[in-house]
Formats: structure tokens, sequence, C-alpha cells
């Protein structure tokens, strides 16, 4: 047990360094992490730490999944469900099929090992693109589109996956029952994953306690994977259906106490859990080199090589047609939502990075088939996988920032955000107007003394007053006087203390005063953040 505890401390330790250093060289830290876990992966002395597939698949996932899916526009998904369901399920299966054909012809493997090493090769890794993109100021539609392929894609992945492994293991496998059974699981696990959904916010309702309601958040997306997991399904759409369906009904039900907390919550727990997962991903290498010593390191090569040039290309092959030939077949379509520039499909295209999903279901393949024989090409799958995700992730990742600037993706995303800014000016404007209305008749309904009144009067003109005229000018001077706040909330907090030591308050009077010290300043940090927030 203290074995476990110091590798974990370990790892946290790692992951701070990394952080740091990433930001320093302005690198992803999901890259940095992958080597650095590489590195440590051969210190002498160190434990080997073994990656389990059940830990990932049960634990691991299932969270990150749902704060993904609650951090994402419903409206946004809705909108782009099209290309979402082509990559997600399309890409995925087209990927699959063309990895089977290329092992079975080229490395010599049966087609329904073909189709395993596909089905665990094809779904694309949705973290470590995303927090590039969103560093690169990329259009808000083409980080939606990746997102919401991150969400999906894995469901289609493990169907397929498991799929394969009965094929393997009894050599059967009949393509009508598992197209019923993959339509069963796509409605069954939507309807289950609304209803638990709409559970929680119910149970959250009646609890009205912060930790009790993030505690329920926190179990809500364990029940919406685990139960059609166990039942042969992904758990991955009913978790995805659970967090869209609270992203979109949350706001008016969940009290703003449970929001301000659960927000730093939930951010620590993605935070570590992300890194610690690519940081597992990497320290696996040593492990898996040393099941490999029965192949020569040019068959490891090669195979590696070969399923990694596949996957990239067939996901190239896939994106452009299904971007352009829906709009040429639906004039209906390409009015509504006309055709792209080239460079956003090549964007979609080129962000095929592979993570630890793929890690994980490869480590999850049975060591024997039914009749007792080793499954095939086990150990020779495992390194492959290992392989694509490190050449992908790394060297696509590292590619990406380059290849952004080159297509000019982020001087549209520049001028959306300039956009969305006014949008959101034009927003609060209207929202401010209201509340003067609301104001008015409070003033009429209730027996109101003046002061109060003026008070009421006076801090909604002030949230007027601090709102632009000018949008760059404006922006420029709220992020001015954002600084100024900080400044003058951090000489409050001195003083404050300093009353502490000096025996003139209480502690508990003072941790009143840093909490709303606290609040403020929070406030102000996210009036300065990208020129939004005004309020």
């Amino acid at each position: 047990m203290t074995a476990i505890v110091q590798t974990l401390l370990f790892m946290l330790a790692v992951l701070a360094a990394v952080a740091v250093a990433a930001k320093r060289l302005n690198i992803a830290p999901s890259i940095l992490l992958v080597v650095a876990g590489i590195g440590v992966a051969f210190i002498p002395g160190l434990p080997k730490v073994e990656l389990a597939p059940e830990v990932v698949l049960l634990v691991i996932l299932p969270p990150l999944i749902y704060s993904a899916g609650v951090a994402m526009s419903w409206r946004d998904f809705k909108f782009n469900l099209r290309p979402i369901a082509l990559l997600a399920f399309g890409c995925v299966v087209f990927t699959t099929c063309a990895i089977a054909a290329a092992t079975h012809y080229f490395l010599k493997f049966d087609w329904a090992v073909g189709f395993l090493l596909g089905a665990i090769i094809s779904p694309t890794d949705v973290v470590a693109p995303l927090a590039i993109a969103r560093q690169l100021g990329l259009p808000r539609r083409l980080v939606v589109i990746l997102e919401g392929e991150g969400l999906a894609n894995d469901a289609t992945a493990l169907v397929l996956y498991r799929f394969a492994v009965v094929a393997v293991s009894t050599g059967t496998f009949s393509l009508e029952r598992a197209s019923e059974t993959f339509a069963l699981i796509i409605v069954g696990e939507t309807i289950y994953g609304l209803a638990i959904g709409w559970l929680s916010l119910r149970m959250r309702q009646w609890a009205r306690e912060p930790r009790v309601e993030i505690t329920l958040s926190l179990m809500t997306p364990y029940l919406a994977f685990w139960v059609p997991a166990h039942l042969g399904g992904s758990g991955v759409l009913a978790t995805v259906a659970c967090g869209l369906y609270v992203s979109w009904n949350g706001p008016l039900l969940i009290p703003p106490a449970t929001r301000l907390q659960g927000i730093f919550f939930w951010d620590l727990i993605v935070y570590l859990t992300e890194g610690l997962v690519f940081l597992v991903t990497g320290l696996q290498a040593r492990t898996l080199i040393e099941q490999a010593h029965p192949f020569s390191i040019r068959e490891l090569v090669m195979a590696i090589i070969w399923t990694t040039v596949i996957a990239i290309v067939a996901r190239f092959l896939w994106v452009f047609p299904a971007a352009y030939i829906p709009r040429w077949l639906s004039p209906s379509l390409a009015k509504r939502d006309p055709s792209p520039p080239w460079q956003s499909p090549f964007f979609l295209a080129f962000t095929g990075m592979r993570g630890v999903v793929s890690l994980a279901v490869a480590l999850a393949i049975p060591f024997t088939v039914l009749n007792g024989q080793p499954f095939p090409h086990r150990d020779l799958i495992l390194f492959v996988t290992f392989g694509v995700i490190i050449i992908t992730l790394v060297g696509q990742g590292l590619m990406l920032p380059s290849v952004v600037r080159w297509l000019g993706l982020s001087r549209i995303g520049k001028i959306e955000h300039k956009d969305e800014i006014k949008a959101e000016l034009r927003a609060r404007k209207a929202a401010l107007k209201q509340v003067e209305k609301r104001l008015a008749k409070a003033i009429r309904d209730h027996d109101l003394p003046d002061d109060a009144i003026e008070h009421l009067r006076t801090r909604n003109q002030s949230r007027v007053q601090i709102l632009p005229v000018n949008l760059t000018e404006g922006l420029d001077h709220i992020r001015q006087t954002a600084k100024v706040k900080a400044e003058l909330i951090d000489a409050e907090r001195e003083f404050i203390y300093q009353l502490l030591r000096d025996g003139k308050i209480t502690d508990e009077a003072r941790r009143r005063i840093e909490y709303e010290l606290d609040l403020e300043e929070a406030s102000v940090a996210n009036r300065g953040k990208d020129g939004g927030g005004w309020m």
C-alpha cells in the first residue's frame, strides 16, 4: 500500500513539473506527459506501472465523458450532429475496414483479427487536440465537431471491438445480428442516458445542499456508464446523452453555490485525471517492449508504420467526401449549410490523434480464445497500438500549431471571437434593460426605504456604465480596470491579514471577509479574461 501511495505522489509531482515546463515551452501538456512517461518508465529501480483496462474504461472514462458532455452546448451539438455522426460512426467504421484490409493483405492477419486492430485504432482522442485547438483560437464549429466526435466515436469503436473479439474467439460473425444489436445499443443508451440526466437533476433539486449535490454529480456518470456497459453496450452514448441533458437543463435547476463549488471541483478532477492518463500511457512503454521480444525490430517498425499510415490516410479519404458529397446531393442542405473552405476538412482530417482508450481496449484483449489457444497476435496488437498512439499524439500534436497557422484558421477564429463578444455585449445590455423593468415593478410592489431603492438603482446603473461603447478600446479599458481592482483586493486582503496577526479580529471574521474577497476576485478575473465577462 505504501508503494502505491509513493508511486501516486511521484506521478503527481511529475504531472506538476511537466505542466510548468509545458507552459514555458508553449507545448501541449499531454504531449510532454506522454514523453515524460516513456522516460520515467526506464528509470532503474522504479516499479512498473501497468494500466488496468477496467480502471480506464469503468473508472477514468465516465467522468471525462460526462464533464465534456456537460461543457458542450446542446444547441451546437444538435446543429453539427450530421458531421459529428459522419465522423463518430462513418469514419470509425471506414477506418476499421481499411486497417482490417491492410493488415490482412500485408501483415497476414485473419480478417477478424484485422477488424479487431481496426476497431482499437479507429477512435481518435479528444483531449489532446482540443487542448491545442483552444489555445490556437480556432473557429468554434471545428472545436464543437472535434469534441462531439471524441465523445461519440468511442461508443462505435467499443461496440465494434466487442463484435471483433467474439468473431476471433468463436470464428463466427453475423452482420445482420451485429447491425440489430448496434441499433438497439444506440437507441437504448440514449434513452437511458436522458433518464439518468433527468433523475440526477431532480435528486439534486431535492438535496439543495452543495456538498450533497456535487457528490450526486460525481455519481451520475458512473450510473450512466456502468449499467449499459454491464449489459453489453458501450456506456459511452448513455454518458454523453446524460451530460448533454444536464448541460441544457441544469442552468435553471442548479443553485449558484453548487455551481461555483462544482466548477472548481470538476476542473480539478478532470485536470488530474487527464494528466495521469497521458502520463500512465507513456509509462506502458517498458511493459510493452518486454512483451514484444518474440518479434524482430523490423517486424514491429513495419507493422507500426503501416498501420499508422493507413489510419491517417483513411481519415483523409473519409473526411473530404463526407464534407462535400452530402451538399452536392442535397441542395437544401447546401443552402442551409454551405460547403466549408478546404482548410476546415483538412484540419479535421489531420487531427486524428489516438489516445488512452485505444490502449485500454488493446490491453483488455483476452489472453486465450474459447478453445484455450492463445489469442492470435495479441502482443503484436498491443505494441502496434502503442506505437500508433505515440506517433499520432506526439508527431501530429507537435505539428498541429504549424498546420493551423498554415491553414489560416486562427485568423478566422479571431474574427468569430469578436462577433461572439459583440453578441455577448448586446445580450448583457438587453438583460440589464429587463432588470431595470423588474426593478421598477419591485419598487411599486414593495414598500422599500429610499436608501434601499437608491442602492438598487446605483448597482444597476454601475453595471450599465461598465459596458464598453467602443469594442476594442472598451475591452482594453476593462482589462486595465480589472488589473487595478485585483491589486486593490490584494491590498485589502493583506490589511485584513495584518489585523488578524495583531489580534484585532478573529479567524472566523477573517475567513468571512476573505470568502467575499475571493468571490470578488474571481469575478474580476472573469471580467478581464478574453475581454469577456464584464460583470
